[in-house]
């Protein structure tokens, strides 16, 4: 049996595309072998936690590229941006408003720093089978009900390129005297296209919020696990943020991963305009092409609030299930996606694509869209009426983790306070979070999603148990 090693030497050297993350789709040449650069803080090469030579050139090329305040390099993803924004903006024991569909570190935030979450959440597009925008009149209306509130955290864009008007979420903020945090993990190409025409992207966060968070590695030529925190206002205390990122952030920062962010920087500034049309080509073409298709759709939503990089590929017109799409793309056309939920799959795409892979794409979905008319039972999915449920807060994230837990069914769960999270997919936010009441209206409404043939994640034992405290 192969190594992991030779096993992904194994899959580099075949014809699946990736239509997956990381976005350099092992499409950029680099004649170096990563042990030649693996090195250490030596002599002459700075220290990314106090960098004063060449990693804060590098750090400085960063800030002008954004026009920020300060940005910084993590080698420990968006999750390492995350934890450090929110516990450089919060002291302990203090509200928090949230966007209920944000990132697991952003929960891990609220544990460690013992905050008090408020909850926000994004509308439902019931077209689409997906989750939308966080509507700015919802978070004013939260901020007016929570006046002690200071600090702001919502996800823009979502999974699946939805954009909220942060311009718009900024000033109500700003206008009571808050933070804005936005985990931006999944556009950091944004600003490209002010190189060339500012509406083919949305408007990156920066220009508005307070901290934003970037994953390179997402949507750039970067290797997996690259990230940049971007400090935007002078409203921020850069030392905290500083100490935090101290804290969060490896002892031992990966040197390959920091030359891989310089290297991804390089190539936007000298082949960025070249790229980026490129890119653009091929996406007005792959959308020209699959506006033909009948029975699958992807999905285009007008206007400056939708990423068309994130090619979401929805079976809702027929009820065909996302995971019939995506194995399909993978097992006979040898195209990895992202990932499926529900009725719909993903590709991730960046500027690294090429028209070879797209067109293998439109080719691909034009074949499946004849196929399904055939489908069985067994690819279709009973749709529902999604609900989103307020939750019931009866104790802190962290008071419950440190609390004795006992496993319990389903069913007899009612009245009991939740010890885990539960997910539904589509559309990614929590049922239930740590110290949450487990409500007779929660179970009926997982009970649907699960014979709906939705998928319910955090349930023990093959969805028949429910984590409780004792």
């Amino acid at each position: 049996m192969n190594n992991l090693y030779e096993k992904l030497l194994e899959y580099g050297k075949s014809d699946y595309y990736p239509f997956h993350m990381p976005g350099h789709k092992r499409n950029v040449k680099m004649d170096m072998l990563p042990y030649q650069i693996d090195i250490t803080e030596i002599d002459g090469f700075d220290n990314l936690h106090e960098p004063e030579e060449i990693i804060a050139e590098e750090l400085e090329k960063a800030r002008e590229l954004y026009g920020t305040r300060k940005s910084y390099f993590t080698v420990n993803g968006s999750t390492c941006g995350n934890l450090t924004a929110i516990c450089a903006l919060t002291v302990k024991n203090e509200k928090i408003l949230v966007a209920r569909n944000t990132h697991k570190s952003v929960y891990n935030s609220i544990y460690l720093n013992e905050l008090r979450p408020v909850y926000v959440f994004p509308e439902f597009l019931e077209e689409y089978g997906i989750s939308g925008q966080i509507k700015p009149e919802k978070i004013e209306e939260k901020l007016k009900e929570n006046p002690d509130i200071k600090t702001v955290v919502i996800t823009s864009p979502t999974y699946e390129g939805i954009v909220s008007d942060i311009e718009k979420i900024a000033e109500i903020v700003h206008d009571r005297g808050g933070y804005l945090i936005v985990d931006e993990a999944h556009g950091a190409h944004f600003f490209l296209s002010d190189k060339i025409n500012p509406r083919l992207f949305p408007e990156s966060a920066v220009k508005y919020a307070d901290i934003v968070i970037q994953s390179l590695h997402k949507t750039l030529p970067s290797f997996t696990q690259t990230a940049v925190i971007h400090v935007c206002s002078d409203r921020v205390d850069i030392d905290r943020v500083e100490r935090y990122l101290r804290i969060f952030e490896s002892s031992s920062p990966s040197y390959v991963l920091m030359s891989s962010i310089a290297n991804c920087y390089r190539i936007l500034e000298t082949r960025g305009c070249e790229l980026i049309r490129e890119y653009i080509d091929n996406l007005n073409r792959f959308y020209s092409e699959t506006r033909k298709l009948k029975n699958i759709q992807v999905i285009e939503i007008n206007g400056r609030f939708f990423d068309r990089s994130k090619i979401v590929i929805s079976g809702r017109k027929k009820n065909i299930k996302g995971s019939y799409i995506y194995n399909t793309l993978r097992d006979k056309y040898h195209l990895q996606l992202e990932m499926c939920s529900g009725d719909y799959a993903l590709a991730m795409t960046s500027v690294m694509d090429t028209k070879e892979g797209f067109d293998r794409l439109s080719q691909a979905l034009k074949e499946i869209d004849a196929m399904v008319c055939d489908c069985d039972e067994t690819c279709k999915i009973t749709r529902v009426q999604q609900r989103l449920i307020e939750p019931v807060i009866k104790k802190k994230i962290c008071e419950v983790m440190n609390l004795g837990k006992e496993k319990v069914e389903l069913f007899k769960a009612k009245g009991k306070i939740s010890a885990e999270y539960l997910y539904l997919y589509p559309p990614g936010i929590p049922l239930l979070t740590p110290g949450e009441l487990i409500t007779k209206e929660l179970l009926e409404v997982v009970e649907l999603y699960r014979k709906s043939g939705l998928t319910v994640h955090g349930m023990a034992d093959n969805d028949k148990y429910l984590y409780v405290i004792e």
